[in-house]
């Protein structure tokens, strides 16, 4: 879905990010889905993803389990 088609939607992102124009961004969507972007493309797309999704993915990785990604 093209991320500027979402309308209305807040866009945030990580404060740890370096303001280096690499970020991702996710926003609340109306029906509890959390949308994602590249800053770099604000106009670009964004994957949508269901509320459980994004609870599975978070809870993952404050496991530890994508760790190997960045190391």
């Amino acid at each position: 879905m093209p991320a500027g088609r979402i309308l209305g939607a807040e866009w945030v992102k990580s404060s740890g990010s370096m303001g280096a124009g690499n970020c991702v961004e996710l926003a609340k969507l109306p029906n509890g889905g959390v949308a994602v972007r590249n800053s770099r493309h604000p106009e670009g797309p964004a994957l949508v993803y269901t509320r459980e999704e994004v609870v599975a993915f978070l809870d993952g990785a404050k496991a530890g389990e994508f760790d190997h990604l960045t190391a």
